[in-house]
Formats: C-alpha cells, structure tokens, sequence
C-alpha cells in the first residue's frame, strides 16, 4: 500500500463538518485514503451504524470521485494507536485533520500533518447530529425528516439515511428512560 493523503473519522454519521474536511482533503490533489475508525465497535447510541454503512455514506457524497476508504478497528491504546492503524492504512505519509490530539500522536510518530481548521463546530458533532436522528426516528413524512437532517448532512448522505431507514434504529437506542417518541 503506497503513503497517501490519510482521512480519519468515525463517520458516526458522515455529516457536513466531515464533508468540508474531506473536500479540503481532495483539493490537495494528491491519492486520498479515508480511514473509517472504530470500524468493529459494537452497535450503541454512539455508535449507530456499520463500517459498511458509513462508507456508502461516504461513498454517496462522493459522487464518484476519486477515494480509496479502508476500515480501521479500534486499539484502545493512543500510544499504540499509528502503528496500529498503519496496518490498515498503509504508512507514514500525511494526515489531514481537524483533531488536535489526533495530529500530535501523529506528528510523534513520524508523519506529516495537515491540521485544518473545524467548520461550524456548534452544529456540526456526531452526537448532536445522533441525538437529532433519535428525536426523528419516530416521524413518518420521509421529506420532512430529510429537510431536517440536511441542515447538517449532505442531502446525499439524509437521502441514503431515510430511504434505508438507519434512523428508525435509533428509536430504542439510548441510556435508560422512555424510548423517544
């Protein structure tokens, strides 16, 4: 596997923060590998959806172009963490990301980093997107929960969502208490 522009995320689901860094990753032009992290974990309220899943979410805004996406589990050990992943996604290279923590346990072992700036924190985290797909789950009206959902994911990525009903799973996901709905 040859080095290349290395993507990483949860992808939990890919959602518009997701989107912006990954088209600033593309607009370096060069080979782009974007890792799906915690690819085995176990379905929870964190963790909603499949490795798989999340690459034809990925793959559904790319639109075609050009990028490879390689599965990476979990370790569990940061320390350990670069070397771990390098047997997934090849090695040393550049990493581009938005995650400071991320970038210094790459930068310590060895790699290029390309830290971009987060777009829209606020709106744009998995667990509020998460907690909004939960409070959706229960609606019926397909268009409305896309309208919702596409305010902070690619109406791409709301499409796929809806029409595979990943949301619905939510439903009963949660920390104990009343079901939402």
């Amino acid at each position: 596997m040859k080095p290349s522009l290395i993507v990483l995320g949860r992808f939990q689901p890919f959602h518009n923060g997701h989107a912006s860094m990954v088209e600033a990753a593309l607009e370096q032009g060069v080979p782009l590998r974007i890792c799906i992290g915690s690819s085995e974990a176990e379905q929870s309220l964190e963790n909603p959806w499949s490795a798989s899943e999340r690459e034809q979410m990925i793959r559904a805004w790319l639109e075609g172009r050009d990028a490879e996406i390689v599965h990476v589990p979990d370790l569990g050990d940061p320390p350990n963490y670069v070397k771990h992943a390098e047997e997934f996604h090849g090695p040393s290279g550049t990493l581009f990301t938005t995650d400071f923590e991320t970038s210094k346990l790459y930068r310590e072992a060895g790699w290029s980093v390309i830290l971009h700036d987060l777009e829209n924190r606020e709106d744009w985290q998995g667990w509020r997107i998460r907690a909004t797909l939960q409070m959706l789950s229960t609606v019926l009206e397909e268009e409305a929960v896309i309208a919702a959902l596409s305010v902070n994911v690619p109406a791409a990525v709301a499409q796929l969502i809806v029409d595979n009903g990943w949301q619905r799973r939510l439903f009963h996901m949660g920390t104990g208490g009343e079901p939402v709905g």
